[in-house]
């Protein structure tokens, strides 16, 4: 009787199946750049209260060139929390531009990728965002600092939001440091 191999029939469907999926992922990406326009909700829009209003026109304007559903899960923020965030290590500082700066405005948003309804944690999606704030910042003439990649404005590099990332990290890295890599969060360059 001849035996019939099925680690190789696994492979070579397993195989099929990354590559299907891989498409479906990239379908999926240009579908909703080409035929989804997101909006934001009331909810974001009412967490933007209290922001700078530069920094509200570029939210609003990101969401229209994002392809990457997003909500504002923070704007401005009170003393407290920030000092919970802070001693929890979700924060690197007690002087946040989520708090109120000296113009009566918080200088800072933490953005939400979702997938569908679901929230994302997926780094690309927050590069994804982050390339969608860079063209809404320079549109309407602010200078923005990205939490992926503290370094640099992310308005000024001429690189992707990834690229910029990763630049962060190596540089990071070189310094014998920690990156601190915190995706959602977005600020004024003051």
């Amino acid at each position: 009787k001849e035996m019939i191999n099925f680690g190789s029939f696994n492979n070579k469907y397993d195989k099929h199946v990354e590559r299907k999926k891989i498409n479906r992922d990239f379908d999926i990406r240009n579908f909703r750049r080409n035929n989804m326009a997101f909006k934001l909700s009331q909810r974001s829009l009412d967490r933007l209260d209290g922001v700078h209003p530069d920094l509200v026109a570029v939210v609003k304007k990101a969401i229209e060139y994002t392809d990457v559903d997003f909500g504002v899960i923070y704007g401005v923020r009170d003393l407290e929390t920030q000092k919970k965030l802070y001693e929890s290590g979700k924060s690197q500082t007690m002087a946040s531009k989520h708090l109120i700066q000296e113009d009566g405005y918080a200088h800072a948003v933490d953005l939400m990728a979702y997938d569908g309804s679901n929230p994302s944690w997926d780094i690309v999606d927050y590069d994804n965002i982050a390339d969608a704030m860079r063209k809404a910042g320079k549109e309407v003439g602010v200078d923005l600092v990205w939490g992926a990649a503290w370094h640099k404005l992310l308005t000024m590099s001429p690189d992707s939001a990834e690229d910029l990332m990763n630049d962060y990290i190596d540089t990071r890295r070189k310094e014998n440091r920690r990156p601190f890599i915190d995706g959602p969060h977005f600020q004024l360059h003051t």
